[in-house]
């Protein structure tokens, strides 16, 4: 298995060990996790709990886009060496980003989204410049 696919794999894993974050908040703010409504109980999170949920959210968002964009880079025969240093640099700026979210650190947050995002898209540029049918 090469390497993106590596990162892909962890970038599946990562929204999970962000479900365990917010069932800590979720025990601490409002007594358990509901699991018959998690959804409907997640809203009532706050503070740390609540960027705890839009993190894991947006990481779920994220796993697309980076799983589009790496299956691509393959598929087209994109630069072995260079996409995984890209997929690289993208899972260290995802594990950064729901840290930055929770801490309530937005310039980092930010920052950490679009190193990620651009990683994304550089995949994608990779994939466009081969010429593998």
């Amino acid at each position: 298995m090469t390497t993106p696919f590596w990162c892909l794999l962890v970038m599946v894993i990562i929204p999970y060990i962000i479900a365990g974050v917010t069932a800590y908040f979720r025990v601490n703010q409002l007594g358990s996790v509901d699991v018959k409504s998690p959804r409907e109980q997640a809203l009532e999170s706050k503070d740390a709990g609540a960027r705890a949920v839009a993190a894991q959210q947006n990481t779920w968002e994220a796993v697309a886009v980076f799983g589009s964009a790496v299956i691509i880079a393959h598929l087209a025969g994109a630069d072995a060496a260079t996409s995984a240093t890209l997929a690289m640099v993208f899972i260290v700026a995802r594990i950064l980003h729901p840290i930055f979210y929770i801490m309530n650190m937005p310039p980092l947050r930010t920052l950490s989204f679009v190193v990620g995002f651009c990683c994304c898209i550089w995949l994608f540029v990779l994939a466009a410049g081969t010429t593998a049918a």
